[in-house]
């Protein structure tokens, strides 16, 4: 599907939001620009030749008519917490699918929490974290798991050659801090965990040519969310490589910088997912190009697979559990180098 369908992007002038814009008229579809900045809307929708609709989530009539006479809206505005609630209200609303792109664990703890009864009642297709943190190792992890209804732990590893913060990733991250204070999410025994002490660091070794590389343990990222939602797995756990935290923590880290045509920066990315049952292991990894970018193939791929009506499943949904994991992640081979691993015993 594509063809001109109307499609509203919600924070379409956001650094991830332009790369979600820019797939969705690569695929056919009809962007309706959406946000609350009047003048940078206006101006990107003269650039692209498409048309703007201001919003804001405090104003629910302005997202009815952001949405009205679309297909589907993806929300790409960040801080999440102040987004997803209302623009989701506003897809129910309109009776069509939303997606979003966020990474705020509490965010996406809400969105499920709140709104799974009232999507399957409804009959409706809610996709949260449906990004590079969130469906990537969701997809990763459901395919590594394969015919297996359950295991005993998945780690999802991260090395990123740099970690340059959008605004957007500060400021979403401020408010994460602000509501967790002291603590930390882990999520061990098929529970939820505050944690008050700091996260270990440790060594994952990454598939070559990467091979060992200094981690921090426990880096709770959107995935974590996902899986716990549709898989039995009781150990779920992330890991991201030191250099990349400490960029992405450091207040003077620039924002990303294009360093191609497409827009993209030079960071590259690998993401290693091991799932262990009993003395089996299976391990699934992706490798590509700027975490930002990639997001919107994935997106815009959840959004193709929507429409057409390629999905198993219906109310608020993790990517691996509304698509068919192994096949998405081979359409998305273009913007991601894929690796799947057979199962092995473990020594």
């Amino acid at each position: 599907m594509g063809s001109g369908t109307p499609v509203t992007v919600f924070g379409a002038y956001g650094h991830t939001g332009r790369f979600v814009v820019a797939e969705l008229v690569a695929r056919g579809f009809t962007p309706v620009l959406s946000g609350r900045d009047a003048r940078t809307l206006e101006e990107m929708a003269r650039h692209h030749g498409l048309e703007a609709r201001v919003a804001s989530a405090e104003d629910p009539a302005s997202l009815d008519r952001a949405l009205a006479g679309t297909a589907a809206v993806i929300n790409c505005a960040g801080p999440f917490a102040s987004t997803t609630g209302p623009v989701i209200e506003a897809a129910l609303r309109a009776r069509i699918p939303y997606l979003d792109v966020a990474a705020e664990l509490e965010a996406n703890l809400d969105t499920f929490a709140h709104y799974r009864e009232r999507a399957l009642d409804a009959g409706a297709v809610i996709v949260p974290a449906m990004a590079f943190f969130g469906g990537l190792g969701d997809l990763l992890t459901t395919a590594a798991m394969g015919d297996w209804t359950e295991a005993d732990e998945a780690h999802i590893a991260y090395a990123l050659s740099s970690w340059h913060p959008t605004a957007g990733t500060r400021l979403s991250g401020a408010v994460s801090r602000a509501r967790r204070g002291d603590h930390r999410l882990r999520y061990s025994g098929g529970r939820w965990e505050r944690r008050a002490d700091a996260a270990p660091t440790l060594e994952w070794a990454f598939p070559e040519p990467l091979g060992p590389r200094p981690v921090i343990g426990e880096f709770t990222m959107a995935d974590v969310v996902t899986v716990a939602q549709h898989l039995s797995i009781p150990e779920v756990t992330t890991y991201m490589s030191v250099e990349a935290a400490r960029d992405v923590t450091a207040p003077h880290t620039p924002a990303p910088a294009a360093a191609d045509e497409l827009g993209r920066s030079d960071q590259t990315f690998v993401v290693d997912v091991v799932v262990r049952s009993g003395g089996a292991e299976r391990r699934a990894t992706a490798g590509g190009r700027d975490i930002y970018a990639v997001t919107a193939p994935l997106v815009a791929e959840a959004l193709q697979r929507v429409l057409a009506g390629r999905t198993k499943a219906v109310g608020v949904v993790a990517a691996g559990e509304i698509f068919d994991a192994a096949d998405f992640l081979q359409a998305l081979a273009p913007h991601v180098t894929l690796g799947l691993h057979p199962q092995r015993r473990n020594a």
